[in-house]
């Protein structure tokens, strides 16, 4: 399988992996209990920009699967890599979807860790 198959849905768990780090990764080294909440303070100072890219970047994602898609169909080629494109992507919204709310909603965020603590 080359990349140019894979593009839309490996741009998208990146940008999704880079827009985690500022909630879901510190959430979870500190579930895990290999961090402290410091490490969670350090770099959720950083969310102002990693979650504009993680957003820009899943939308990034569905434009390219969706322009492929339509190119495809209107020149009757197969579309290749349709299925694991749309897993990827449908994954990593799911992930910015999740931090976007961790950051807008604080007091979850502390729920969740005082429920697992």
């Amino acid at each position: 399988m080359q990349f140019e198959t894979v593009k839309a849905g490996v741009i998208g768990v990146a940008a999704a992996i880079v827009s985690s780090l500022c909630c879901l990764l510190p959430l979870l080294v500190v579930l895990l209990g290999l961090g402290s909440g410091a490490f969670m303070m350090v770099t959720m100072q950083y969310r102002a920009l990693y979650l504009p890219v993680g957003v820009l970047g899943v939308g990034l994602g569905h434009y390219f699967y969706y322009q492929k898609k339509r190119r495809c169909l209107s020149t009757s080629y197969a579309f290749d890599g349709g299925t694991l494109n749309l897993v990827l992507l449908s994954a990593a919204t799911v992930m910015v979807a999740l931090a976007l709310t961790l950051d807008c909603f604080p007091q979850l965020s502390s729920d969740i860790l005082q429920m697992v603590m």
